[in-house]
């Protein structure tokens, strides 16, 4: 049940973040081929055995809910977060490995939306978006938080206004709409 106090809300994720690639991420991985590779989310790193147990390419056609076309590549990373594996995350070479035995076999657009599907096998699936890694102590950590719905018109709309309003206000403008 939802509560009238709004503390209990969660903030707005932002509206349009920036998608790390499937590209950005190896490209990322590169210089830390032995560090352990740990993937965080609801606040906690995934267990040291987890699996990446599918990748997916896909192309996608669709028509919003403005009844406009929109079309995008999206590569599906799923993550099965278990202690299966040993006493130590996966090594960022050996997820790097995976993703190029991956390509392989099937075409991956390096520049790709990337989705990360994670479930401990009880729980069902949940989508993220990830953030670029960043090193803490010996290890890349890449937080993931779950990927929102949208209203992509709505969304559009946003951005324009928000456009304007810093072209309007900004210190090279004649306008004298900040007034």
């Amino acid at each position: 049940m939802l509560s009238p106090d709004n503390r209990k809300i969660a903030p707005a994720l932002p509206l349009e973040p920036s998608d790390l690639t499937i590209g950005d991420l190896l490209d990322a991985l590169a210089d830390h081929k032995d560090k352990p590779l740990v993937f965080r989310y609801d606040g906690r790193p995934v267990k040291p055995g987890y699996h990446v147990t599918e990748v997916k390419a896909g192309q996608f056609s669709a028509l919003d809910c403005g009844a406009n076309p929109e079309s995008w590549s999206e590569i599906f990373v799923q993550l099965w977060d278990v202690d299966e594996g040993g006493p130590v995350h996966m090594p960022a070479g050996k997820f790097a490995a995976i993703i190029r035995k991956v390509a392989d076999h099937v075409a991956l657009d390096q520049s790709a939306r990337l989705t990360f599907e994670v479930s401990d096998g009880i729980r069902p699936m949940e989508l993220h978006r990830a953030t670029q890694p960043t090193l803490v102590g010996n290890a890349v950590e890449v937080e993931l938080s779950p990927r929102p719905a949208s209203c992509k018109p709505r969304d559009r709309w946003l951005e324009e206004q928000k456009a304007a309003s810093a072209s309007c206000c900004s210190p090279a403008s004649s306008k004298a709409c900040c007034a």
